[in-house]
């Protein structure tokens, strides 16, 4: 069970931070540059996420780190039954993994916005005709809500797994 534990914590610890660290410079950095740079910002976007592997990179970073997560959550509260969970370490890492799900789940929304934004900036050609600018509109709102839910759930997490063992 301790070469389990080790093998599932190494995969959280690491696929965290990839997953973290790319769904904070895409949406501190990237993306606000993509949108600065207009029409080559487009170009990027619409390149990122449909000719590289960034978006599966993220979803299998955040599933192995969800999973991986779930295990461990699991067998420290012997699957779901123990007093641990009623704990301050429980507790903390309880919120922080409902707020990692969250986070995940804002990520797969984002990644969908910014796919269906790609496909849609390739099919404009010039000035967008205007159903595809109130489809673009609206693809703009899910994508503003998708990336705040994701950094907001996805801070709450990290906080909350760097502090659980000092809840105790």
């Amino acid at each position: 069970m301790t070469l389990i534990f080790l093998i599932l914590r190494v995969a959280h610890i690491v696929s965290g931070i990839l997953w973290a660290g790319g769904a904070l410079a895409l949406t501190l950095f990237v993306a606000p540059t993509m949108s600065a740079t207009g029409d080559a910002g487009k170009q990027f976007a619409g390149h990122l996420m449909t000719k590289t592997r960034f978006s599966s990179y993220m979803m299998v970073t955040g599933l192995t780190t969800v999973l991986a997560g779930s295990v461990l959550y699991g067998i420290d509260s012997n699957w779901f039954q123990s007093a641990w969970m009623k704990t301050g370490t429980g507790i903390g890492f309880g919120i922080g993994s409902a707020a990692g799900i969250a986070a995940f789940i804002f990520g797969v929304m984002l990644g969908n916005a910014n796919k269906a934004l790609a496909a849609l900036s390739a099919q404009i050609q010039g000035k967008p005709t205007d159903g595809q600018m109130a489809v673009l509109q609206t693809l703009l709102k899910q994508q503003a809500t998708a990336s705040q839910g994701n950094m907001i759930f996805m801070f709450i997490s990290i906080f909350m797994m760097a502090m659980a063992r000092l809840l105790g």
